[in-house]
């Protein structure tokens, strides 16, 4: 190679290396520094300052871009008599002027003026007394006393009602409190709860709720489309050195509107996943991650379709490479989001998004990927972009398989979302105490977030059905106990 052109092409790497180093900065800055970051790193916030302070002496170039964008309507603050309509009122204040207390007989009321204030009641324990008398027959001395059956309730021959189970259970999984912490709390509640008791009645309330989990599992088989992910969460394994922790996971699936299903394996084999989804045919929509791509390949009656979501947000992380080109990509992956927004709001069914989605995204989906072509041949492979470029073109398959169904959606951030109090949960309790305990949070978490999505008490209802269980038999059907289904009374 000539000497000139070998210069050139040294040049050439070193710009394209220096290009995905500063994108790799970038992306430092963004994960110490963005929402909801810790700010725990000095020695780099450090030397990150001093960068800033470098460009700031440098002569700063501006240029000016013009640009339009739709402004959401402000949302207008409720008022808080709007805010508190609903609490009930424990107490009324009458508050008399004191020229009307001395001389009553001289005033009449015209009017009066009304307003309120909010105060709280701690939590606190409380007893429920059960009295079962005996009676003896009158006339006929020789039967035996009788007396009323025990009630059935979820602790035989204990003294945790199911109110006091689902409140335990739910500061766990919803208010992500740690069971030594609840421990501590309770003595203000009136008397201490022991952390040990605790821990048992977890158990003991994840085991009644077992059979509707169950139920909820073989409903989503049933179904034709499932929306799947898995998420890593620590354990204290006894088989570790020095009583180590392992790493165990938490594998979800869901569809749109119906329930959450949490399952626990030590594992993320693709073998988890067989496992976990025996027998199901139908739409598989995931991550990248190759267990969901192997499982569909090993099992033809499934049809797996990507999340674009992942895909996008590998452009979004890497725009300061190559602005405008990220920045086009964007907007044709925005371009079928707003689509799909129209056609959510229009309330069009499955066989009618099918056709719009044939019919509206065949044009910017060949210009994407024709761009993205043309820009991982101009860019570095191990580049944020060129990644990008290469996980696009890599799922292309199951991304434009979007175009053949009207029941799925763009993406898989529901079932993300409903990962997120695991995801809070973890990082307050840091472990799970036991790899045996790991399919009691499951069920739990099933069941409080199921409810959260259908806009149901996790509370009330895990009240209400852990004092309807016992009662039942095992032939019962615990279809109207599903969250998806259950009414207060």
């Amino acid at each position: 190679m000539p000497p000139v052109e070998k210069v050139y092409a040294e040049n050439l790497e070193l710009k394209n290396e220096n290009v995905a180093l500063r994108a790799q900065v970038d992306w430092l800055k963004r994960q110490v520094f963005g929402p909801g970051k810790s700010e725990t790193l000095d020695r780099l916030q450090t030397v990150l300052a001093i960068e800033e302070a470098d460009k700031a002496q440098a002569p700063a170039k501006t240029e000016t871009i013009t640009y339009e964008r739709k402004v959401a309507a402000k949302e207008k603050r409720p008022l808080p008599a709007e805010t508190f309509k609903d609490l009930p009122v424990a107490e009324t204040i009458e508050i008399v002027p004191d020229e009307v207390k001395a001389q009553p007989e001289l005033y009449e009321k015209i009017s009066e003026e009304k307003t309120f204030e909010v105060d709280i009641v701690a939590p606190q324990l409380v007893k429920r007394v059960i009295i079962r008398s005996k009676y003896r027959h009158k006339l006929n001395r020789a039967l035996p006393p009788v007396i009323a059956h025990a009630p059935a309730r979820p602790v035989a021959g204990g003294y945790a009602s199911a109110g006091l189970l689902a409140w335990i259970a739910l500061s766990k999984y919803v208010d992500h409190l740690p069971l030594y912490r609840l421990e501590k709390m309770s003595a203000r509640w009136g008397a201490t709860l022991s952390r040990q008791t605790m821990a048992d009645w977890i158990a003991i309330t994840a085991e009644w709720l077992e059979p509707i989990y169950k139920t909820m599992l073989r409903r989503l088989l049933a179904g034709n489309y499932l929306q799947a992910d898995e998420t890593p969460i620590r354990c204290n394994d006894p088989d570790e050195k020095r009583g180590g922790t392992t790493e165990g996971w938490l594998w979800v699936i869901s569809r749109p509107g119906d329930d959450v299903v949490f399952d626990w394996r030590l594992s993320r084999r693709h073998g988890e996943l067989t496992s976990l989804i025996n027998g199901y045919t139908g739409i598989l929509q995931s991550d990248g991650y190759g267990a969901y791509a192997s499982h569909a390949k090993q099992h033809p009656g499934i049809t797996w379709v990507a999340c674009w979501a992942h895909a996008r947000r590998r452009f979004f992380e890497s725009q300061s490479e190559h602005p405008k080109a990220a920045a086009l990509i964007l907007r044709l992956i925005g371009r079928l989001y707003q689509e799909e927004r129209e056609w959510d709001a229009a309330g069009v069914s499955k066989d009618q998004r099918r056709e719009l989605r044939q019919a509206h995204f065949a044009l910017p989906l060949r210009w994407l990927k024709r761009i993205v072509l043309g820009l991982r041949e101009r860019v570095l492979p191990k580049s944020g972009l060129g990644k990008a470029c290469d996980y696009l073109l890599g799922h292309w398959t199951p991304l434009s398989a979007h175009l053949d169904h009207g029941e799925t959606r763009l993406d898989n951030n529901l079932v993300e979302n409903a990962i997120r109090p695991s995801a809070i949960g973890k990082k307050n309790w840091l472990f799970i105490g036991h790899p045996d305990a790991g399919q009691r949070s499951a069920i739990i978490y099933s069941i409080v977030v199921s409810c959260q999505r259908h806009g149901k008490d996790p509370h009330a209802y895990m009240k209400d059905v852990l004092s309807r269980l016992p009662k039942m038999s095992t032939k019962d059907d615990l279809t109207p106990l599903l969250p998806i289904n259950w009414q207060p009374a």
